[in-house]
């Protein structure tokens, strides 16, 4: 596989700080989070709000390492960490009462990882 080069500096910056926090930390889950960011823009994942309803439970934390997109509802408050979100997605998630965070406050927020769960 060709390594491509990431021209994005918000990007490459947070694939560094989640490699280096795993590394501290030790704690796979953002060095797993840092690989799957690493990949080229058509192979990230994106997760339609229909497949996180249905996957993560009540008060839960969740992350896509990718967008989340609008399809489907959210009926129960959940914390979603994603590197993009369409605009009606972030709406849905504060109708439903939950929280959206940017990757990077969420391993502000919990560097161990403990309690999050990957979506995609």
């Amino acid at each position: 596989m060709r390594k491509h080069n990431i021209t994005n500096e918000h990007l490459a910056g947070l694939i560094r700080d989640l490699q280096r926090v795993g590394r501290l930390n030790n704690c796979s889950l953002w060095t797993r989070i840092a690989e799957d960011l690493a990949l080229p823009s058509r192979q990230r994942r994106e997760v339609n709000l229909s497949k996180i309803a249905l996957v993560a439970k009540d008060k839960e934390t969740v992350i896509v390492p990718g967008k989340v997109l609008a399809s489907g509802d959210l009926t129960k408050p959940i914390t979603v960490a994603a590197f993009s979100f369409s605009e009606q997605a972030k709406e849905k998630i504060k109708q439903a009462n939950g929280s959206i965070l940017s990757i990077q406050q969420l391993v502000e927020k919990n560097p161990s990882g403990k309690g999050v769960r990957i979506i995609g």
